[in-house]
């Protein structure tokens, strides 16, 4: 894939979530519409397209951890709101890439993750759990070797211990299985296909209604 290509070739080591979502809109995973904007003027002409409220994201390949530098507006609501938050995460990302990221906002009350780690013995290994900020704390996690059938995928989604929140619960409408099993297998192929990825983060996967959607991604390239 060129993208991967440019950027081993400019000596990256991740892809910034821009292009990490570009890897996996162009494997037809669901993804935030968003656009990257370096100036105040293409700032208010994205936001007014893509329509507030949106989410705005210092967006760097140097850039992993943006919630922790600050780099990260939610619900920005007008383009008094949106000018001012562009002045402070360019303010903040020193050094880097001075390029902000403008996305859709996503509401969505259940967070999953779905990631790709490539194991030194068994190759792509695709990983599913409940994402957002439990995924650490709780490591609700599975995994299983690529490629996967959809039986596989299905299998994953039974074996976490949160499973029941992929049904119809409080007033929620059961998660689209198919869809997130199309994700799941997908990403796995995606680990086959291109060598040079080491690893795929994809949290939070919100479900928006029913249907999941790439909210953050981060895809890490080998060394």
């Amino acid at each position: 894939m060129k993208l991967i290509d440019d950027a081993i070739r400019q000596g990256q080591t991740t892809l910034s979530e821009y292009e990490s979502k570009q890897v996996l809109a162009s494997y037809r995973i669901p993804v935030t519409v968003e656009e990257l904007v370096d100036n105040a003027q293409d700032l208010i002409k994205v936001a007014a397209k893509i329509g507030y409220p949106i989410v705005m994201k210092g967006c760097s390949a140097d850039i992993s951890h943006k919630t922790e530098k600050g780099l990260i507006r939610v619900d920005v609501r007008n383009e008094e709101e949106a000018t001012s938050a562009f002045k402070e995460i360019t303010a903040a990302m020193d050094g880097a890439d001075k390029s902000v990221l403008v996305q859709q906002m996503v509401k969505g009350q259940r967070e999953l993750v779905v990631g790709l780690t490539r194991d030194p013995q068994f190759g792509p290994c695709v990983m599913f759990g409940l994402g957002g900020i439990f995924t650490e704390v709780l490591k609700d996690i599975t995994f299983r070797v690529a490629p996967l059938e959809k039986r596989d995928a299905l299998e994953m989604m039974q074996e976490i211990k949160a499973n029941k929140i992929l049904e119809a619960v409080r007033g929620m409408e059961s998660v689209d299985k198919d869809m997130l099993a199309e994700i799941l297998i997908t990403v796995g192929q995606i680990g086959m296909e291109n060598e040079a990825i080491k690893e795929i983060d994809i949290n939070p996967l919100i479900i928006n209604g029913n249907k999941p959607i790439a909210v953050d991604a981060l895809v890490v390239l080998e060394a």
